[in-house]
């Protein structure tokens, strides 16, 4: 579908803290442990530790015992190894959280959704560039999401600018921005993408942090459930495209 729009997707080098031989009972271990908000946040610490860490030091959103739990968890699914003085180090490094999470919302779209799926596509042609996070294809539409695992705070124009940019060159029927985070994106997130839209556009809020900025184009946080904000979004996407009833 990228190639019939006139792009040349190359797929990245995968950056996940995960073996290259991972059989299937562990993806789907790890996948379930990832629907929970608090491990994603306890493993995006582990990963930005680059090395060695202490539990309780990796993240200051958990208690002590919260964080020693999730990294024994860790070495229970064979992921990180425990280390002297109370300290745990991943087996497998990876640079960033960015893959983990593009891996599990694709994995999850292809097991809730029946989607075909890719992952970390370096877009290349016409005028459009950059990186893809997960991108699905089902019913002969192509659904884009750009995930971010920083909260809002970081958020730039720049990346808003970018991800308008690949929007308006792939013209996927539906695009989801999502944000890995339980803070609302009305302060925030949402304003500066209606900054980017004509003037006068004004997204409706679908239920809590799930806003549509256009039919076809979205917005939303991890609050209660990431994926399942992102397949409520597809959802309204889709039944917008279709014909209206009699």
């Amino acid at each position: 579908m990228l190639a019939r729009r006139g792009f040349f997707p190359k797929l990245a080098r995968p950056d996940l803290p995960l073996p290259g031989d991972l059989d299937e009972a562990l993806a789907g271990r790890l996948s379930a442990r990832l629907g929970h908000y608090a491990f994603r946040l306890f493993l995006r610490a582990a990963i930005l530790s680059q090395g060695a860490f202490e539990p309780a030091a990796a993240t200051r959103y958990l208690s002590t015992a919260q964080a020693t739990a999730l990294a024994d968890e860790l070495v229970q699914l064979g992921l990180a190894a425990a280390m002297a003085e109370g300290r745990y180090k991943l087996k497998y490094p990876a640079r960033s959280f960015g893959g983990t999470l593009e891996w599990y919302v694709a994995r999850e779209l292809h097991r809730r959704l029946g989607f075909d799926v890719a992952t970390g596509l370096k877009l290349r042609g016409k005028s459009a560039g950059g990186d893809l996070d997960v991108v699905a294809a089902a019913e002969g539409k192509l659904v884009y999401v750009e995930l971010k695992s920083s909260p809002p705070k970081y958020l730039s124009g720049s990346e808003v600018s970018a991800f308008f940019t690949r929007v308006r060159a792939l013209r996927p029927d539906v695009s989801i921005f999502a944000m890995d985070t339980a803070l609302r994106l009305s302060d925030k997130v949402v304003p500066m993408l209606e900054a980017a839209l004509p003037d006068g556009t004004h997204a409706k809020r679908i239920e809590r942090e799930l806003w549509a900025l256009t039919p076809h184009l979205y917005a939303s946080n991890a609050k209660p459930d990431l994926v399942g904000n992102v397949c409520r979004a597809i959802s309204e996407g889709l039944l917008a495209l279709a014909p209206r009833p009699p």
